[in-house]
């Protein structure tokens, strides 16, 4: 295995020799195999370890585990805790989404604060292939399925290309101890639950599945940088940029073979999710607009404009007083009271006055909403 991974680093990643590397370290056999590794190796590694607080004593054994194998290796140990529950709660993500973007974010830190020159994980070729199936039972571009990547900017994972079989046999040969998290056993997760029943399962059909993955998602990288050299073409000859906007020429989308699949890929990168909604802005009438969680996708006569909203929070709901007659943020409102209805208007809802209760609160639809209008009203809002 050392040879392996040297041969593999010489050849693949060569960059790495001589630099000063953050290797992320769960006390997992992975992580504590790849640190293993690199020391042997003679790199210039240091070790990070997260404590999540998620599973009590055990998390705080982790830790301890960490810093005795930076000792006994003569390496550099970052620790750091974070209350990943309380932090999912309040960005209204799952645990694991929370923790991921807790740790990422340290790492980054470090980083910058002890100028490392790239931050190494773990992962391996086990890993990519769930995480494939994951995006495949999700629903997923061809992003999605192409695996983790080897290099992405600063971060890399040296061993994506080695199973988890080939791992566990290093560490056993040199009766190396790691950390085993007993939730990886829980298939209620649904990467444990890929992992233990759904892989065993295509490996009895195809024992060298991983190989065989590993040349499917070498062939769809081939197709996306296909992709992406067309997309480059197009954009350049679709897309206008000014300081604030992109405009897109919807004559000349229209034309394209498939004009929501090029959409997509020109906006993607742009948090929008509802994209039938997108497509359908080319045949809208001027004013109509589609809203990410970032930008703002506006139709303008014969173009889409694309811009950043001007405040990106994530606003749940606002409320109005009953003497507030007139909002402008995060959209514009008015309120003032008529004595009859006047001629319909698109921009224009008649609501009784009596059955209002102050404080009125304005939130966005949300799945379960319905709306009845009635034909009485003496209120009004444009």
């Amino acid at each position: 295995m050392i040879e392996k991974i040297s041969h593999h680093i010489n050849r693949n990643l060569p960059f790495l020799k001589g630099k000063k590397l953050l290797v992320a370290i769960s006390g997992g056999i992975d992580s504590v195999a790849l640190t293993y590794l690199l020391s042997e190796l003679d790199f210039n590694i240091s070790l990070a370890h997260c404590n999540f607080n998620l599973r009590g004593k055990e998390s705080d054994l982790d830790e301890y585990f960490v810093k005795k194998l930076g000792e006994k290796l003569d390496l550099p140990v970052f620790t750091t805790h974070f209350n990943t529950e309380v932090f999912a709660k309040e960005n209204k993500q799952s645990t694991q989404i929370a923790a991921r973007s807790l740790r990422y974010n340290w790492f980054q830190k470090l980083k910058e604060e002890h100028s490392f020159d790239y931050i190494l994980t773990a992962h391996h070729a086990d890993d990519n292939l769930e995480t494939f199936l994951i995006n495949l039972t999700r629903g997923s571009g061809l992003d999605g399925f192409t695996g983790i990547p080897e290099i992405n900017g600063r971060i890399v994972r040296p061993l994506l290309r080695f199973s988890r079989k080939e791992i566990l046999t290093f560490i056993k040969e040199k009766k190396i101890d790691w950390r085993e998290d007993k939730t990886n056993t829980q298939t209620k997760y649904i990467r444990n639950k890929i992992r233990h029943k759904v892989i065993p399962f295509l490996k009895e059909i195809n024992p060298n599945l991983l190989n065989s993955f590993a040349k499917t998602a070498e062939y769809l990288k081939e197709s996306q940088h296909i992709i992406k050299d067309r997309i480059k073409k197009v954009a350049s000859e679709v897309l206008t940029e000014d300081k604030n906007t992109i405009a897109i020429n919807i004559q000349k989308v229209e034309k394209l073979s498939n004009p929501k699949a090029y959409l997509y890929q020109l906006l993607k990168t742009y948090n929008f999710t509802e994209w039938n909604d997108v497509y359908n802005l080319l045949s809208a009438q001027s004013g109509k607009q589609v809203l990410s969680k970032t930008h703002t996708l506006l139709k303008d006569r014969g173009s889409l404009v694309l811009f950043k909203n001007i405040c990106t929070t994530s606003i749940e709901s606002i409320f109005i007083q009953e003497n507030e007659l007139e909002i402008t943020k995060p959209i514009h409102l008015k309120i003032e009271i008529v004595l009859e209805k006047s001629r319909k208007n698109k921009e224009t809802i008649f609501i009784d006055k009596e059955k209002c209760v102050f404080p009125l609160q304005l939130r966005r639809w949300q799945n379960g909403d319905f709306f009845y209008p009635s034909r009485k009203s003496s209120y009004t809002a444009s």
